[in-house]
């Protein structure tokens, strides 16, 4: 599934809970837009890394459910950023890799106080492209552990992974922040598997990322 597709299922799932929540229930059902920021590592064996800074944004829509639960349903573009350490025959230095992806995510919210406190959690699918080097002028350094394995190729990383979020939301009825976080329950890293590299064997690694956000209601 492309970018493209998965922005188009979203907003079709987003107009079906609009109208579902508008013909079931007399409460609330509001969009919002949300953005924030990302702190990523990759829970892995496999390599040395180091967690680095990004950046999240996206639409999101609340409707009331019912016994105090909402549902929430978004699309958010992710910008993920993580070090990896490598080096040549002169220097060891983490090189800096870059991941774009976005995310369709369906949670349940508990409010614990209506409109202001919520508990949320849920599963989320997480399309992504390439770990990309940020500086080829490093591609040829050789991954920390590894012989051969040089730092461009572990950039092919699996490009749909599945992840369980939870995390809390405060705030106002228009306005709230939010502080959640995400655990991969897929290993993200087994493509490289499939690469023509004798010193890879059963390389595994989960997401971990921890996401500081807002989001604004209409």
């Amino acid at each position: 599934m492309s970018i493209k597709n998965l922005l188009i299922v979203t907003v079709l799932v987003l107009s079906f809970q609009q109208l579902t929540a508008q013909r079931n229930f007399d409460e609330y059902n509001r969009l919002g837009i949300t953005g924030g920021l990302t702190l990523f590592d990759i829970n892995t064996s496999d390599f040395t890394t180091k967690q680095g800074q990004g950046f999240t944004g996206g639409f999101t829509t609340r409707g009331s459910f019912r016994n105090g639960f909402d549902l929430i349903y978004g699309i958010n573009f992710i910008q993920s950023n993580i070090e990896i350490l490598a080096s040549d025959v002169t220097e060891s230095r983490n090189l800096e890799y870059s991941i774009i992806g976005a995310q369709i995510n369906f949670l349940a919210s508990l409010n614990i106080v209506e409109h202001h406190l919520s508990l949320e959690f849920g599963p989320i699918l997480n399309v992504n492209g390439k770990m990309k080097l940020k500086d080829e002028a490093y591609e040829n350094y050789i991954v920390d552990g590894y012989t051969t394995v040089r730092a461009q190729d572990i950039e092919d990383i699996s490009s749909f992974n599945f992840r369980l979020m939870g995390g809390l939301t405060a705030g106002l009825k228009s306005f709230r922040l939010g502080a959640h976080y995400q655990y991969g329950l897929t290993n993200m890293l087994n493509n490289l598997n499939e690469k023509d590299i004798s010193e890879f064997e059963d390389v595994k690694g989960n997401s971990s990322t921890f996401i500081i956000s807002a989001v604004l209601y209409f």
